[in-house]
């Protein structure tokens, strides 16, 4: 089947500008950007046209799969589904799925959604099933002394694009507040009596110190070797910043203080932050501001993380309230993120790039996704 049409009369959002013209799509490719077509007329009526977004790191998918912290949803294609749902409703095309590898509190239910997943993804691509493009960012806990056997099964190039080196240890990187530790994991048992709470802590640190260096050599050759881009996660300090450029990560992945993003952006890393983030005005555990970030210039790619809707709005509130330019806001959520993982088809609206798109409309100053397609496709 091909897919053929021309759409007009949109505020198209490319690379380095915003114009006013037709974009022709032929076949699922974009085949020109101005001019005239004979196919079918797409009117947007003065809405923009973006291209497709891509997600670095979503851990979205797990809560379809865990909706309750005692519930494993018995279906897990009708997981994926609805989690594929909301991807494409947000306009996002290209999705890295970013799934833990081990775990620092014990939790089975993280470690089916892996298995689930990467199972059933797999599967659905054969099929066709899915509207986006689903592949894996596998986040590699190096404090569990279990991550390289639970890694090696999954460690699959073909769908696997990004790696990043994380470690949860509390009084570590994002937990090194433990009042902040410890208030975030109320629920759990260890948490609420003071000696369970210390005796916690203290296991934790000794199986850290046990095995997180061999397991961060491990992870870092096992990417070198199959070319796998790899990033750090958490940095909080330059000790943490010359650890990730030690072992080849190119991208810094949500610093957690302004000391370290900087050293990081100085060192050539890309800088990635949350989208979240900047549409709340502030961290949700009480790190470096991504809006801080992007004021400095440091603010390379943005991240959903946990709610898909905020990538568009996100660029929006970067161009309206930090006065960077649509083009250059947009490319943290398009174009910058598939030059950090090596995409040369997609991320732009530029001739012969696939043809994932999207339009945004404006309601009063927040951006609404209308509609969808993936390679001329459309999906939502």
């Amino acid at each position: 089947m091909t897919y053929s049409f021309a759409i007009t009369n949109a505020k198209v959002v490319t690379r380095d500008s915003v114009i006013d013209g037709p974009v022709r799509v032929e076949n699922g490719t974009i085949a020109g950007i101005g001019g005239h077509s004979s196919d079918a007329e797409l009117d947007f009526e003065g809405d923009y046209l973006f291209p497709g977004l891509i997600e670095i790191h979503t851990d979205n998918v797990e809560k379809h799969f865990a909706p309750r912290p005692t519930v494993v949803w018995p279906e897990a294609i009708a997981a994926l589904a609805s989690h594929d749902n909301q991807i494409a409703g947000s306009g996002i095309t290209t999705v890295l799925n970013a799934l833990g590898v081990g775990d620092y509190k014990g939790r089975k239910a993280r470690y089916h959604a892996l298995q689930a997943t990467f199972k059933i993804l797999k599967e659905a691509k054969h099929t066709k099933l899915l509207r986006a493009d689903h592949m894996f960012h596998l986040r590699c806990e190096v404090s569990d002394p279990n991550l390289l056997d639970l890694l090696a099964p999954f460690f699959d190039q073909t769908i696997v694009r990004l790696v990043s080196i994380t470690d949860h240890t509390p009084g570590e990187r994002q937990w090194r507040d433990l009042k902040k530790f410890r208030e975030y994991h109320t629920g759990f048992e260890w948490a609420v009596r003071d000696e369970d709470f210390n005796a916690f802590i203290e296991k934790r640190r000794k199986i850290q110190g046990e095995c997180a260096a061999p397991n961060r050599a491990e992870i870092a050759n096992m990417c070198k070797g199959k070319g796998i881009v790899l990033a750090s996660h958490d940095d909080t300090t330059p000790e943490h910043v010359a650890m990730g450029l030690e072992e080849g990560v190119t991208l810094s992945e949500f610093p957690c203080t302004m000391e370290a993003a900087r050293l990081a952006h100085k060192s050539g890393l890309k800088i990635i932050a949350g989208a979240p983030n900047v549409v709340r005005g502030g961290s949700l555990v009480g790190n470096a501001s991504a809006l801080d970030y992007a004021n400095e210039g440091m603010l390379d790619i943005l991240s959903s993380d946990y709610m898909p809707v905020s990538l568009a709005h996100a660029a929006f509130i970067l161009h309206q309230n930090l006065g960077l330019t649509l083009p250059e806001a947009v490319a943290k959520i398009s174009c910058n993120t598939a030059d950090a993982l090596g995409f040369t088809d997609r991320g732009e609206i530029c001739e012969g790039k696939r043809a994932d798109l999207v339009r945004i409309t404006m309601a009063d100053n927040v951006p609404v996704v209308r509609q969808v397609w993936r390679q001329g496709r459309r999906i939502n």
